[in-house]
């Protein structure tokens, strides 16, 4: 009888190894699975961060061109030129190339792994992150609003929170010139409250017309976007609930739609 409770015990403790060996391999597998919807949401937004890329040059490449026209004009008329004329436009030329050369550092930095947290201003990465899309926004004449109370510090992956907002951004982008609204504006603004600091991006492209909202936040779930793949705003929750602790929600307001981010400040 002693012997039969043994081996009961044993086969008993046999199962729960091999139970808690299954469930390890599963939350690997999870994890691997949101590293890898997390890499395809990355992929996913490539194609318009190298719009915004066109975006932000066209109009530094024009300068370019114009500090050049004249003075290519002023060598074969007269064959002589203004050395102060030339010294202004070599500083204007190196202002352009530096602005040039930042945009791609924010388009490098946004697209590499951060390999562990780091305290960051909040400013500081909302204006790399404006940097990397504002030429997109202008493109299309849509107004960006950034209230900030304060210039909290974050600790946490700092890309990841640069991916929420441009996330969130484009989407209101998108739905702001799809549907053609007048004025069209975007407004960022930073708080604190109830020691969290609070992100909120709002719009006035009409709503979310999806009921319950929080569908928006489910995978492969698109509104109203053609060629999108769905992971977006997932992504966007995920992130900001794993990886920096906080909360994403979603509602409509009289003007259209109200993303809040919520991160503990500690």
């Amino acid at each position: 009888m002693r012997q039969t409770k043994i081996d009961d015990f044993l086969e008993l403790e046999h199962h729960n190894k091999e139970l808690e060996k299954k469930i390890q391999e599963e939350v690997a597998k999870n994890r691997e699975k949101d590293k890898l919807m997390f890499q395809q949401s990355k992929l996913a937004s490539l194609g318009e961060m190298l719009g915004n890329i066109s975006h932000q040059w066209r109009q530094p490449l024009m300068e370019i061109n114009s500090l050049f026209l004249p003075i290519e004009a002023k060598l074969s008329l007269t064959d002589t030129l203004d050395k102060e004329e030339v010294l202004e436009a070599i500083q204007k030329l190196n202002h352009i190339t530096r602005y040039m050369s930042n945009t791609i550092d924010d388009f490098t930095d946004f697209f590499s792994t951060d390999k562990e947290k780091i305290k960051f201003k909040l400013l500081e990465q909302i204006n790399s992150t404006i940097n990397i899309i504002s030429g997109g926004l202008k493109a299309h004449n849509i107004k960006l609003d950034i209230i900030i109370q304060k210039n909290p510090e974050l600790i946490g992956y700092k890309n990841d929170y640069s991916q929420v907002l441009i996330n969130i951004i484009s989407n209101a982008k998108d739905i702001l010139v799809q549907r053609k609204i007048e004025n069209p504006y975007i407004k960022i603004s930073i708080f604190e409250e109830n020691n969290n600091i609070v992100t909120t991006v709002e719009d006035n492209a009409g709503g979310i017309n999806v009921i319950p909202i929080e569908k928006i936040f489910e995978p492969f779930f698109t509104y109203q976007k053609t060629n999108g793949s769905g992971l977006g705003l997932f992504m966007s929750k995920l992130i900001i609930e794993k990886n920096l602790n906080g909360k994403l929600e979603v509602k409509n307001y009289s003007q259209g739609a109200f993303f809040k981010i919520t991160i503990p400040k500690n």
